[in-house]
């Protein structure tokens, strides 16, 4: 064979990995410039546009050594002539043509992704694709023209690019070049290719977002990232989730198990089960008849939205209730997902990297919640939802940790108002208040969870309901000002039926709407309504900082109950206790430990980092890490994981024996 044929040969078996690569070079960084220019303001504020570029340039080439490395090893490797060769060139034009889609789609995903919650496509986004029938709708009805510019472009390159590679393979010679001279080429490809992934030759670890991070702005931190570099991260840590140590840091299981009990404030006396080390009993405030429990869980309806919380006055019902309740002005939602929300309000538990407990497999049965205890008491524990109660697991979850009933959206026979996301509020909370009443007349407690979900983008509710806060009519304004309503129609009902006063009622968001900001972890964002009501509840401005976890304690409290639970937040009924008090949140990979206004967070495979919280700038502002606090936000990091990893999460009844799977 000649050099000349020899040559030809190697490059046609290499141009099309090394076109596409350079085609999805040239998308991701005009994407990426895009992105940045969108957010020049925050990058000019890090003078970070140079390492913005070296940093994306790195990542790229590491994510194209990824995407078409090992194509490039098998084109090297495989014959040519033989049927086997064509139908390996068949696999690997159908590889690059994924690969390329696959970086075409997830970078036109990103704009509107990024306005919702200033990141790139991640683990958020990989969960919302089991569910298509509400993605789908939500798209076509509130993002209609970005979903049919991002199909048209992904259509442009499929076309495009089966054209180009029809193209290369016509012109590709029959005579193969010696397998002698092909298997060293394709060694020093796949090293290359390897290097190119790992991005460090001395470096003790490979590439990973944190390499590339510079600013105290998450934002920021993902513009070097591209899309599918991040979402295959976020894929990579889901499949190893629970490996908390890993991320923020290791510390001796004592020391955990101490530093979080000591921050419950319970004597040592209150622990009664040395396999369970958070296993206590707290004396509840009430004694007397048992009182029914109702939690109206707010979809999205963050302290941006609330009047008396000093945000847009869109809550005119909330702020009425808010005078006759006691009513948290410091509360911090755990994380930025409902079933985070669902996790810290119904049982209690510390937010971790991983999942909440809501969709873990090991914590389908058997783990701890307000519904498993109140129904050993005798209660109706029903979740009320206005749309399918398989979205994000929750029917599992629920009626395998104490529900007894779920009725959701195929129970309402005669609705006011569907939409994306189910029947209206409107519908849920009458629905709600008429079954609770029919318990209250048959002599039995009920424990109601109302799950909300009209404030949901695309933002659908009935029409002539509330004066519009702006047009057009579905906006999330609009929709948290329907939200509202809702919550004064189910209190107008409630307080004219005869479970009134024997009920403590709850009204709390399970998380803000669009949390992005400049901070590595943007408090205001976390900042959420909660009131508690009914049942002779003295009516109070309560300014402790609070956690959602420390709601379920309080209303065992409340309710008068004394049963050992695994539960670490704080009993806030003692109006003197836990001040300043301390509240957690996790978002995406960092963590944030608010004590007071001295804020500690842990961000994965870096020190932890001291800030202060300024309320009026509504901004972190940098500090002198205390390292007594950064001790104690790394073992409450640290112990939801392994609760949830050795089972220690559980009441007395349910704890396995010692010797069992899990039991130390």
């Amino acid at each position: 064979m000649h050099n000349a044929d020899v040559r030809h040969d190697l490059w046609q078996r290499l141009q099309p990995m090394l076109i596409c690569a350079l085609l999805g070079l040239a998308l991701v960084t005009v994407s990426r410039i895009g992105l940045s220019l969108w957010h020049a303001d925050q990058v000019q504020a890090t003078n970070g546009w140079g390492r913005l570029l070296v940093g994306g340039l790195r990542v790229d080439v590491a994510t194209l050594g990824l995407l078409f490395g090992v194509p490039a090893v098998l084109a090297l490797l495989v014959p040519t002539a033989e049927w086997a060769g064509r139908l390996a060139q068949r696999l690997l034009d159908g590889w690059l043509m994924l690969a390329v889609v696959a970086l075409v789609f997830l970078e036109a995903a990103t704009p509107d992704f990024m306005a919702e919650y200033g990141l790139r496509p991640n683990r958020l986004f990989l969960e919302y694709l089991i569910y298509p029938k509400e993605v789908v709708s939500t798209l076509l009805r509130g993002h209609l023209l970005s979903t049919l510019l991002g199909v048209l472009a992904v259509a442009l390159v499929c076309w495009g690019l089966w054209r180009g590679l029809r193209r290369m393979r016509s012109a590709t010679s029959s005579a193969a070049s010696p397998w002698w001279l092909r298997l060293p080429l394709a060694v020093i490809v796949l090293l290359l290719s390897a290097l190119a992934v790992r991005s460090t030759v001395s470096g003790h670890r490979p590439l990973n977002p944190a390499m590339v991070a510079f600013s105290s702005d998450p934002t920021v931190n993902q513009l070097p990232l591209n899309s599918t570099y991040a979402l295959l991260t976020a894929a990579r840590d889901w499949l190893g989730e629970g490996e908390t140590a890993a991320i923020y840091g290791a510390m001796p299981w004592p020391e955990v198990v101490a530093r979080v009990r000591h921050e419950t404030g319970l004597p040592t006396t209150a622990y009664v089960d040395p396999l369970l080390p958070t296993l206590a009993r707290r004396e509840p405030m009430y004694h007397g008849k048992p009182r029914n429990l109702v939690i109206l869980l707010e979809e999205s309806l963050g302290a941006q939205f609330i009047g008396h919380l000093g945000g847009r006055r869109l809550s005119p019902q909330l702020d009425e209730l808010s005078k006759q309740a006691w009513t948290f002005t410091s509360m911090y939602a755990t994380g930025t997902r409902s079933v985070r929300g669902i996790e810290a309000v119904v049982t209690g538990f510390t937010p971790t990297p991983a999942q909440a407990v809501v969709k873990l497999p090991g914590s389908q049965t058997g783990f701890f919640s307000l519904a498993e205890v109140l129904a050993m008491h005798g209660y109706d524990t029903t979740f009320y939802y206005g749309g399918e109660s398989h979205f994000d697991n929750m029917r599992s979850f629920f009626l395998g940790n104490g529900f007894k009933r779920i009725i959701d959206q195929q129970d309402f026979a005669e609705p006011a108002f569907t939409g994306s996301w189910g029947v209206s509020d409107e519908d849920l909370v009458r629905r709600a208040d008429a079954e609770f009443n029919q318990l209250h007349a048959a002599g039995k407690p009920f424990f109601g969870l109302v799950f909300s979900s009209s404030n949901h983008d695309p933002f659908e509710f009935p029409e002539g309901r509330i004066t519009l806060a702006e047009q057009p009519k579905q906006t999330r304004d609009n929709a948290a000002k329907y939200a509202d309503f809702a919550i004064g129609e189910f209190f107008r009902l409630a307080k004219n039926s005869p479970y009134w006063n024997d009920t403590v009622f709850l009204v709390v968001a399970d998380h803000d709407s669009r949390v992005l900001g400049h901070d590595l972890v943007p408090i205001e964002n976390f900042h959420i309504p909660a009131l508690l009501l009914g049942a002779g509840i003295a009516p109070h401005m309560d300014d402790r900082i609070a956690s959602q976890i420390d709601l379920p304690p309080t209303l065992l409290s409340l309710l008068g109950f004394a049963d050992a639970t695994p539960m670490t937040g704080h009993d806030l009924n003692d109006d003197q206790a836990h001040r300043p008090g301390r509240a957690m949140m996790q978002y995406d990979h960092n963590f944030a430990w608010m004590q007071g206004s001295a804020v500690t967070i842990l961000s994965p495979q870096q020190p932890p980092h001291g800030y202060v919280w300024d309320p009026a700038r509504k901004q972190l502002q940098p500090a002198t890490l205390d390292a007594e606090a950064a001790r104690t936000a790394l073992a409450v990091a640290l112990w939801g994981s392994e609760a949830y990893a050795k089972k220690l999460y559980r009441n007395a009844v349910q704890a396995p024996k010692a010797g069992q799977p899990g039991v130390p």
